[in-house]
């Protein structure tokens, strides 16, 4: 008799429109994570690495759609919802310190529709992000002229081989060597930083011609809807700061960690953000960086008259901080994944994990999965596109999450309390929405394919597995414990 099997032969409970079973002990053994892996330091750590290579490639994509001043306003815009947003996630990750994260903050305020929902769009982000990554990987390598290299698919399966094993060895392994590559990343932007600050000019930063766009300036020279489409790039300076709870269930002391760890990362990046934005444009000119997939090489090439041994070693260094994220994000989507097919959601094989405490099956597809995109699309800012729809999507329901369980369970208790409560989560939800929109605005296609995956999920999950839940995984047993309590009372 199969594992697989077990739990649908035992009495089953009708809730909240899904059906559960109790499973046994042996399911559960052959499902846990390695504990105490991670303190609030490693944990800020996985933050900025989840984000860094945001630095490094792609965020001036948006420069193509709004000029500077549109991804300036962009990124303040956003850099706010993301600040409210880690607020609100310190609270909640505090309060409810499970590997769901995400789904199991929506789970316990929104129901198992709810939950599975928000599960299912952090999904996409972690699992088409790395794709998009890769892309920007293969296009360092390409400018450098490493290997030979003029078709850039190797480097992709290079990268998920490579890394993907590294995190199939061990969790605390793992978050040491990226913990190592980060810090060498933040190194080459301290190094940019440093070569850039005396060839700024506040005149580089308006150098696009204004268009006949509706409310078009030097300042916007694609009008007022540039802003809008920026914000999706404007994202990707902070787009993954939000799985730092993932790894709740692998942290030391998780109440008291998570939000010192979520807050202090996002801190980093507000600042590396704003230095990029600021002065790889101001110092090589705002139309250079457009559309080039390693624009901080590129702007020191500009900004000194071709060759110079500070992009070189921009160029080689900052590999290292698209390797970070790439590599981190690979743990935020096995430990998404692990959760939600731990609790039935999807294929309960995918949350089996090994000898080492590490979910292989919940590392393996998706990463295979996400090699496939990059070989296939090989389009960085479609990649971004997509990702960042399943984002704002998560960050939307999270934020109602927290302004429903602020209402209706006001006694939870709450280590961490969001600084200004519900208006400063109420303030994330509308500008999350607003970047929703957006996702359409830059690309109708990508946003569309992404939004029928999230359909496709979802009518899984209610014509199959909400039939077929799992009664003591633990975010669905402190929704379940949380609402038979609410019954008696």
């Amino acid at each position: 008799m199969t594992q697989e099997q077990r739990p649908a032969e035992q009495p089953r409970t009708h809730v909240q429109g899904a059906d559960y079973a109790q499973v046994d002990a042996d399911y559960l053994q052959q499902r846990q994570l390695r504990r105490g892996a991670a303190g609030w330091l490693l944990l800020a750590g996985l933050g900025v690495s989840y984000v860094i290579s945001g630095d490094f490639a792609g965020w001036n994509f948006g420069i193509a759609e709004g000029g500077w001043g549109g991804l300036l306003i962009a990124t303040v815009l956003m850099g706010t919802m993301y600040l409210f947003m880690v607020l609100g996630l310190a609270e909640l990750a505090s309060a409810l310190p499970t590997a769901g994260a995400g789904y199991g903050f929506a789970r316990r305020a929104l129901g198992p529709l709810g939950g599975f929902a928000t599960g299912t769009a952090i999904l996409i982000e972690y699992a088409i992000a790395p794709a998009a990554i890769a892309v920007f990987i293969g296009g360092y390598i390409e400018a450098l002229g490493l290997f030979g290299v003029t078709n850039a698919w190797p480097v992709y399966l290079v990268c998920h081989l490579v890394f993907v094993g590294i995190h199939l060895w061990g969790v605390g392994e793992a978050l040491r060597v990226m913990f190592v590559i980060t810090g060498v990343a933040v190194a080459a932007l301290a190094v940019f930083v440093i070569g850039m600050v005396p060839k700024f000019e506040v005149a580089n930063l308006l150098d696009i011609a204004p268009t006949d766009a509706v409310g078009a300036s030097a300042f916007l020279p694609y009008g007022y809807m540039g802003v809008l489409g920026a914000f999706v790039f404007g994202i990707w300076f902070f787009l993954a700061i939000e799985g730092v709870p993932l790894a709740a269930e692998e942290a030391r002391d998780p109440k008291r960690d998570m939000p010192r760890g979520i807050i202090a990362g996002m801190a980093v990046l507000l600042v590396t953000a704003f230095a990029m934005l600021l002065l790889a444009p101001g110092g090589a000119g705002a139309a250079v960086l457009a559309d080039s997939t390693n624009p901080l090489p590129a702007a020191l090439r500009a900004a000194y008259g071709g060759e110079t041994i500070l992009a070189d070693i921009v160029n080689y260094v900052g590999l290292a901080g698209l390797v970070a994220s790439f590599f981190s994000i690979i743990f935020a989507y096995s430990r998404q994944l692990f959760a939600l097919s731990r609790a039935g959601y999807l294929p309960r094989w995918l949350s089996v994990t090994g000898r080492r405490k590490t979910p292989y099956m919940a590392l393996i597809v998706p990463g295979t999965i996400g090699f496939v995109l990059a070989a296939v699309v090989a389009n960085g800012d479609q990649l971004i596109n997509i990702a960042v729809f399943g984002a704002t999507v998560s960050y939307a329901l999270m934020m109602v999450s927290h302004i429903v369980l602020r209402r209706r369970e006001p006694d939870l208790e709450r280590p961490y309390r969001t600084p200004g409560g519900t208006l400063t989560t109420g303030i994330a939800l509308v500008l999350a929405l607003c970047a929703v929109v957006a996702t359409f605005s830059v690309d109708m296609l990508g946003a569309g394919i992404a939004a029928a995956i999230l359909l496709a999920f979802l009518a899984y999950f209610w014509f199959y597995s909400r039939h077929r839940l799992v009664a003591n995984a633990p975010e669905e047993e402190f929704a379940l414990l949380e609402q038979a309590e609410s019954q008696l009372n």
